[in-house]
């Protein structure tokens, strides 16, 4: 099989006075300047969605909510943060050279508008994000639309990766069914990159908060295919469909937790690959199970059920991978990272 990947990863921000950015301190644009200010690729546009509102035009944008009037037209977005997303790559190492490099950029240049990034799973301080003011009338038949709309006020608290992979040559079947796996077994994925943080100010009592709150009211993973006529109608979504050639196929795995350290990207996209490349493990799931996701953010691998689950998938991706690649020197460290995370040799 030959594997394509891609990140998306939402940056987090604190001013010059250590307060933390966010919605409710944080217009639209001053992260404005800061993106305006980094480079423009226009070969981007072959693989890397835009979107309606012209606001993803770059690797980086900016990432939150658009409020509309009641005619429908655009006002404002209310930011959360900046996203950076990586260019399609045939390598992990590639696409976390691209990561680094953005990141390093970003950097650079919010720094100079007096922001720094900051590494969180969940906003620090808010507990709740309420429209202000209420959303009218077209905003709530807008909404009505999507399952991910009738939630979108939860990822204005959360920040996290999206790690996108696809099997060049995959029929659609075969994708929507990798989808249903990955769904099925993320809370034994997950704790491979929790990281404990604060909620309301205060050092919330879990491993994972961000899974606590979002994942099973919003989706673990989407796949996005050709024919609309393959689109599951469930809340929420697994399967999405796209108008765009080059996003036919992609599986976007959405549950794991923002890293600092962007190495263990790469690790948790070799554990993907491996459970892509398993027979063996037989779960699948159109929908995330909540209370399973929300017990395995409150302990991790202090339940036998997930520390069990969690030894599970990585022994069948170790072997998958083993039986059938070749498997490489830098996969074979990220499984051993892993396993030592994990304490089950494999």
């Amino acid at each position: 099989m030959k594997f394509r990947f891609g990140i998306e990863h939402e940056v987090a921000f604190v001013r010059r006075d250590g307060t933390f950015a966010d919605f409710s301190n944080t217009n639209y644009e001053e992260f404005a300047a800061i993106v305006a200010q980094l480079p423009e690729y226009p070969s981007d546009q072959a693989c890397l969605r835009m979107g309606d509102a012209g606001i993803r035009r770059k690797r980086w944008y900016i990432e939150g909510i658009e409020r509309f009037d009641e005619t429908g037209n655009l006002l404002q977005c209310i930011p959360k943060g900046i996203e950076i997303r990586t260019t399609v790559h045939e390598n992990i190492a590639a696409t976390l050279a691209e990561l680094e490099t953005s990141f390093a950029e970003l950097t650079a240049m919010a720094r100079q508008f007096g922001f720094s990034p900051i590494a969180t799973s969940f906003n620090p301080l808010r507990t709740e994000f309420i429209p202000n003011p209420p959303l009218n009338a077209y905003e709530l038949e807008r909404m009505a639309q999507s399952p991910e709309d009738q939630t979108e006020h939860l990822p204005m608290l959360t920040y996290g990766p999206d790690l996108n992979l696809s099997v060049i040559g995959a029929s659609t079947a075969q994708t929507i069914d990798w989808a249903k796996k990955l769904t099925y077994y993320s809370p034994y994925l997950v704790p491979f990159s929790y990281c404990e943080g604060l909620y309301g100010g205060k050092i919330w009592p879990g491993k994972s908060v961000r899974t606590f709150h979002r994942t099973g009211l919003r989706p673990a993973v989407l796949v996005f295919v050709q024919d609309q006529a393959d689109v599951i109608d469930c809340e929420p979504s697994l399967v999405k469909w796209t108008p765009k050639f080059s996003e036919w196929g992609r599986i976007e795995f959405k549950a794991f937790d923002s890293c600092a350290n962007f190495d263990r990207y790469g690790e948790l996209f070799v554990l993907l690959k491996g459970v892509l490349l398993d027979h063996s493990l037989k779960g699948r799931a159109i929908v995330p199970d909540l209370a399973l996701h929300q017990h395995s953010a409150q302990l991790g691998w202090d339940s036998p059920q997930i520390y069990q689950g969690s030894c599970q998938i990585l022994e069948a991706a170790t072997h998958a991978l083993k039986t059938f690649t070749l498997m490489e020197q830098s996969d074979r460290l990220a499984l051993e990272n892993l396993a030592q995370m994990l304490k089950c040799p494999v």
